[in-house]
């Protein structure tokens, strides 16, 4: 089964928008392994728009730009699986790219048959240029059957923005995973207005099909294709990067792994907070306090396998704050004599049991605090 978990690995956009080309790729695959993100569970090298030329063969085949991939896209698939990686490439459902190359529309069989000639094994698919006559649903489900009937088993990475509410038909159509808003920069206000805007459509996600939030942002600074000023800080990096995780939703790197700084490599192979993505029930986050917009504070609860539960506080506000929750609203009542074993997701300390109603804990501005909690005696 594809996708039984939410997908990981890199793609090049964040960073390098149309500035991508072999060696990068051949690098970055290197790196996946050399420096353990492979070992996390980071699975797929993805190159996003901008790799093929500006027009067709005579025959009507894409093509790669031979200056950019001098070797072929079948020489970069059989490098990315020596490593013990999946390779992913890029299309559109409309009549170009959304940088302006070759899009697929009409040619959905045809180039499904080039991606597994060349030993693709992951297609992320934009809808930009898409005739405004034309049925989203069907492109996309035209692109899963071209897929299917290709002979090779291809991840199907959709995204089409939210056009259509396509939390309610991407998984009928035999999508893998969706995109759901706009393009994501290196912002808080970014990844915070995704946060906002997605919270209750995080019930759709399940095994085989799973809401994506767009790529993750983490140690890009304000560098690279997306970057705006300075990017994040590392507080909320942990925030976008932990968010992400509550949700389950895919995890797919977007700054330049090769070079990233101790901080933000140690914070994408979290294994606790990935083990919290990749929790095998593939459960929605569960709000159990929040003000009325993201401006404010926000508890998550989120079921994981074996009666174990997540449990974030998110601090929206610009200071300190200091949540709480009582673990009523956990569904806890104090006269059962049942409580909470809590334990720092992010910096794997033991807190202990919880022997009162509530629980509370500071949280920076702009920041976020994680447990993995099972129950206790009090």
């Amino acid at each position: 089964m594809l996708a039984k978990t939410p997908p990981m690995g890199w793609n090049s956009w964040n960073t390098f928008g149309q500035n991508i080309n072999e060696d990068i790729v051949l690098e970055i695959a290197d790196t996946m392994v050399e420096k353990g993100y492979k070992d996390a569970g980071y699975e797929y090298v993805v190159i996003d728009d901008c790799w093929s030329l500006k027009e067709r063969s005579r025959d009507g085949k894409l093509i790669a730009d031979p200056e950019k991939f001098p070797r072929g896209m079948k020489y970069v698939a059989d490098y990315v699986h020596s490593k013990g990686l999946k390779f992913g490439m890029y299309s559109c459902a409309g009549m170009k790219t959304c940088g302006g190359y070759p899009g697929s529309y009409g040619h959905e069989y045809a180039d499904a048959k080039t991606f597994a000639d060349w030993g693709v094994d992951f297609l992320k698919y934009d809808f930009c240029y898409f005739p405004k006559s034309g049925n989203a649903q069907n492109a996309y489900l035209t692109m899963s059957m071209a897929l299917k009937a290709s002979g090779r088993e291809i991840l199907f990475s959709a995204c089409n923005w939210g056009h259509g509410e396509p939390w309610n038909w991407m998984r009928s159509v035999g999508v893998h995973m969706y995109r759901s808003t706009g393009d994501i920069f290196d912002s808080y206000k970014s990844f915070s207005d995704i946060i906002l805007s997605q919270e209750d459509n995080w019930s759709m996600s399940a095994p085989g099909c799973f809401n994506d939030p767009d790529m993750l942002i983490v140690g890009m600074y304000g560098k690279g294709n997306v970057g705006i000023d300075s990017g994040c800080s590392d507080t909320e990096y942990e925030a976008h990067f932990a968010y992400w995780c509550m949700a389950g939703a895919p995890l797919m790197m977007g700054g330049d792994i090769r070079n990233m700084n101790s901080f933000s490599e140690k914070l994408l192979k979290n294994q606790r907070l990935i083990a919290i993505d990749q929790d095998e029930e593939a459960r929605p986050p569960y709000m159990v306090h929040s003000n009325a917009i993201w401006d404010n504070d926000r508890v998550y609860i989120k079921h994981l396998a074996n009666n174990r539960f997540a449990i974030a506080f998110f601090n929206g506000h610009d200071t300190e704050m200091h949540p709480a929750f009582s673990l009523h609203e956990a569904g806890i009542p104090f006269y059962t004599g049942v409580t909470l074993d809590f334990t720092d997701a992010i910096t794997g300390e033991h807190i202990g049991v919880i022997d009162q109603d509530a629980f509370s804990c500071n949280v920076p501005a702009h920041g976020c605090r994680v447990f993995t909690a099972e129950f206790a005696a009090r």
